[in-house]
């Protein structure tokens, strides 16, 4: 293992300044490609405190004001609600990465591409915002993908099912409404960053679920079974449609889990 690799890791997750978690991860990224680093094992993480700013205010999600997408103050909310699911997205990839010892190194790898891909969704937001006369942390914010890590961070087979397969996967099946919403707008340039974002949000459920699959393997699990119960355990609220079954299955969810999703939706 390089240790110097890992402790990088460990500092862009620690570190809580939007930019400056970014040009970490920049370096991170750098150090793997140029081969300076192969990540492989991280063996066990130890503590690892997770850096977020003081600023968005974290609010329960009932008590966000909704917004209407025909003012820019309106647009500049939901763009906000956006970047902070992308910064969160960007721990959830390091924290992914040094969490879970004893996985193969690609598991490493991919985990730390999702924590670059989310880096640059996270900019691409914020350099809207700041378009828009708004900065990130100016509007209240939820807890709820970070909570959902904490709840599967004893797991990576569970953390692979509920936060990519459920939590991001969500993405895929609520863009497309947004989309046509804010070209109904006239904001072609939202509307272009949110293409970026959900093509790209593809691979990283498919990472998810590349990886749930491999441990329901080793676990001598039924994948679609598993997912199942996992989801009525720990996903609380309403899933709401339609699913996005096309972009789902690209990102690797098999007709039977759709089928059991499909009939989860009210």
């Amino acid at each position: 293992m390089n240790e110097s690799g890992w402790a990088l890791v460990h500092s862009a997750l620690g570190v809580a300044d939007p930019e400056e978690k970014c040009r970490m991860v920049d370096a991170l990224w750098q150090s793997v490609e140029s081969g300076r680093w192969c990540p492989d094992d991280p063996g066990e993480p130890g503590l690892m405190p997770c850096g977020r700013p003081g600023r968005p205010r974290l609010v329960h999600p009932r008590k966000l004001p909704r917004r209407g997408l025909g003012t820019a103050d309106g647009r500049a909310a939901l763009i906000h609600a956006i970047a902070h699911i992308e910064f969160n997205a960007i721990n959830l990839g390091l924290d992914a990465a040094l969490r879970f010892p004893g996985m193969p190194p690609d598991f490493y790898r991919d985990w730390i591409s999702v924590a670059v891909d989310e880096t640059r969704h996270f900019r691409m937001l914020t350099a809207r915002l700041g378009e828009l006369g708004f900065a990130y942390g100016d509007f209240p914010a939820h807890n709820g993908l970070w909570d959902m890590a904490e709840k599967t961070a004893h797991d990576p087979l569970i953390r692979m099912a509920l936060v990519p397969r459920v939590l991001e996967a969500r993405g895929l099946d609520v863009t497309p409404g947004m989309i046509q919403r804010l070209t109904e707008a006239g904001d072609e340039q939202t509307v272009s960053i949110l293409q970026v974002i959900l093509e790209e949000e593809e691979r990283h459920v498919l990472i998810g679920s590349r990886w749930f699959e491999h441990l329901c393997r080793l676990r001598d699990m039924e994948p679609a079974e598993t997912f199942d119960r996992l989801f009525n355990q720990f996903f609380e609220g309403t899933l709401k449609g339609p699913l996005n079954t096309e972009a789902r299955l690209r990102a690797g969810f098999s007709s039977e889990e759709l089928d059991r999703l499909q009939a989860a939706v009210r």
